[in-house]
């Protein structure tokens, strides 16, 4: 019995070590796995959490790029557009809420995947793009702008994945932001070309790509 105590009482600090290393490790992953600036999963982060979300038909893959981002940066300093990236950030997070994603994908363009148990998404992105446009707390009320939302409803497509229900998500987005509309959904037919799903100039844009549509 003493042979057996002093066995554990040796393995302990070892058992204890392992522990803390352990912990140690997780806690790096999850700040690894985390925006810097606005505290969102990353693009790696957020396409896992949004794969397995799109699994629940109730999905809706939203799309948001801030405008005049660059007017802004260039107008009132970089400090006053990363406050107006983490206000975006935060309120985009808050309104999708613990059950779906929010994620930055780069420089001032976000997407989320939120679940529309009512039915209600439009009328939800419709108070959050207003919320999106207030100005930000504790800056200088002249740091504001809009921000554009392009949306879609997974089961409205459903072979489609992440990647294209986001480049879908994106055409709406630009349609909103050209007709300054705020926020649109995509759906049928043709309004805007694209080249693989995704703008000219878009990352990932390729030559010969089918037409995709939005409808308000």
């Amino acid at each position: 019995m003493n042979t057996m105590l002093s066995m554990l009482a040796a393995a302990a600090p070892v058992a204890s070590g392992w522990t803390a290393h352990t912990l140690w490790l997780r806690r790096r992953l999850n700040v690894a796995r985390r925006d810097p600036l606005t505290g969102l999963p990353t693009r790696e982060a957020f396409t896992r959490r949004a794969t397995a979300l799109l699994r629940d038909v109730r999905a809706v893959v939203v799309l948001a790029d801030v405008d005049r981002f660059k007017q802004i940066n260039d107008t009132f300093g970089h400090a006053a557009g990363d406050a107006l990236l983490k206000a975006t950030a935060d309120r985009l997070a808050h309104y999708v809420g613990h059950r779906g994603v929010a994620g930055r994908l780069g420089g001032d363009e976000f997407a989320a995947v939120l679940i529309d148990d009512h039915g209600t998404a439009a009328d939800l992105l419709a108070v959050l793009h207003g919320v999106l446009a207030r100005p930000v707390d504790g800056q200088d009320p002249a740091v504001h702008t809009t921000v554009s939302l392009g949306w879609v409803r997974a089961a409205d497509f459903p072979g489609d994945d992440l990647s294209v229900l986001l480049r879908r998500a994106d055409e709406a987005m630009y349609a909103a932001k050209q007709g300054r509309a705020g926020t649109r959904r995509a759906g049928l037919g043709r309004l805007f070309a694209t080249v693989t799903g995704r703008r000219a100039g878009r990352r990932g844009a390729r030559i010969g790509a089918p037409v995709a549509g939005v409808s308000a």
